[in-house]
């Protein structure tokens, strides 16, 4: 990685370990979704990130918000606010995706008109430590599953193709 990229991976896992600290402290879920859930799952950085993705329960938004402004975040519009929001800190982008979940656990992402089925099992608790930062992250199976059809945009389904390649090496040895 080149030097920018490195100093921007590092101002990211910084943000990371904060935003772990600050949900925690006050009890708020999340979790690491995306390239970062890759990365901490493989337990290396794989490329460079242009973002932090959250998925975060749609009813602890203001509170999240709150917290995130106090600390010294600062609000970004997003295309769609009512599945997300943005905000940035330095040349961090945090990206949070709102989530439901219904009577048996299955997760969400509360569309306009109708909810869009996300994971048919909860998120759960699932820590990885990667650089000394540990976060909750979505579990692996559903990571896995998510990358192994990559999305439409060619640079996306390199992404993802990448990603998954990296995770079907974790898949063989860490358990679920």
């Amino acid at each position: 990685m080149e030097e920018s990229a490195e100093r921007g991976t590092a101002e990211q896992l910084t943000a990371l370990a904060a935003l772990d600290a600050l949900l925690d402290h006050h009890s708020l879920d999340y979790w690491v979704f995306g390239g970062w859930a890759v990365d901490f799952w493989v337990g290396t950085v794989t490329r460079p990130h242009e973002d932090v993705d959250l998925a975060v329960w749609r009813d602890d938004y203001p509170e999240i918000r709150r917290l995130l402004e106090l600390a010294g975040w600062r609000y970004e519009p997003v295309d769609d606010e009512a599945i997300g929001a943005g905000f940035r800190s330095g040349t961090v982008l945090l990206e949070l995706t709102f989530v439901v979940a219904d009577t048996g656990g299955q997760i969400f992402i509360p569309f306009p008109g109708e909810p869009g089925l996300w994971s048919t099992e909860p998120f759960g608790e699932h820590r990885r430590e990667l650089g000394g930062v540990r976060c909750r992250v979505v579990p692996l199976p559903f990571l896995s599953d998510g990358k192994a059809v990559p999305r439409d945009d060619e640079a996306d389904a390199a992404k993802d193709r990448a990603d998954f390649a990296a995770l079907s090496g974790v898949t063989a040895r860490l358990p679920t």
